[in-house]
């Protein structure tokens, strides 16, 4: 089974920049993307045998997220239950049989950390939300993390250690989430391996490979021995960030 992330940038964007034809070349059984900055009505972008199931932020062309899915949940929310973080479209939970799958796109602790004393109780709260599904069943949870976890997750570690997404802080709070029984499948299965997922439009930085890996596919401990493969898919344009991939066996 095949799952696919990808933080588009904004959906109606990347529309024109190749996605339809990205989206069928993956082929994933389960398509999530991040980011589509989207409210309803503004893009009607189907595909044959997917459902699709939309998150929208409140405040037009922010944030949001989506899930197209070959195969139907038994159950689909949105957000996490609690109002101070449920208004940005950063959540969707499919339940499946077998397990829940979550979408996620972490808030960013901004410039001058201006927001990451509220990064710090999403991230509590986030862990909860994902602890009381793996209580009734495995997760896998993918998305925009906002966060490269260890050095070898982006390009210039030194100089970034007081930024958002390479933070002490917020580095912790990712190791504490996988503490809590969550599986890194990318970096379990490449150790050592230096790939990126996203890379600032700014100074050439993609054509330089100065980037960070900050999407994700994490899952539930009792699903390691599942994971087939993980790729990062740095061959695919169209927004500032690539997708990436998560092969299970069944």
């Amino acid at each position: 089974m095949k799952f696919i992330s990808w933080n588009v940038n904004g959906l109606r964007a990347c529309a024109g920049k190749g996605f339809a034809e990205s989206f069928l070349q993956l082929d994933a059984d389960f398509f999530c993307l991040q980011e589509t900055k989207m409210q309803a009505g503004q893009l009607d972008l189907q595909f044959p045998g997917y459902q699709a199931y939309w998150n929208y932020a409140d405040k037009k062309g922010y944030s949001g997220t989506a899930i197209y899915t070959r195969h139907q949940p038994l159950s689909v929310t949105y957000g996490m239950g609690i109002d101070e973080h449920d208004h940005e479209g950063r959540i969707i939970t499919l339940e499946m049989e077998q397990f829940f799958l979550v979408t996620v796109y972490t808030p960013n602790s901004q410039d001058g950390l201006r927001r990451l004393e509220y990064r710090m109780q999403w991230e509590e709260d986030f862990r909860n939300f994902l602890l009381k599904l793996d209580a009734r069943k495995p997760v896998i949870v993918c998305g925009d993390m906002n966060v490269a976890h260890n050095e070898i997750d982006l390009k210039n570690p030194s100089t970034n250690h007081k930024n958002a997404g390479f933070t002490d802080e917020e580095r912790q709070k990712f190791t504490q989430l996988l503490d809590s029984g969550f599986t890194d499948t990318f970096r379990t299965l490449y150790p050592e391996k230096v790939t990126y997922s996203w890379w600032s439009y700014r100074f050439q930085a993609r054509a330089k490979n100065a980037g960070w890996r900050i999407d994700y596919f994490l899952v539930s401990n009792r699903m390691k021995e599942n994971i087939q493969d993980a790729a990062i898919h740095t061959e695919i344009f169209g927004s500032d960030h690539c997708p990436v991939e998560l092969t299970l066996n069944p």
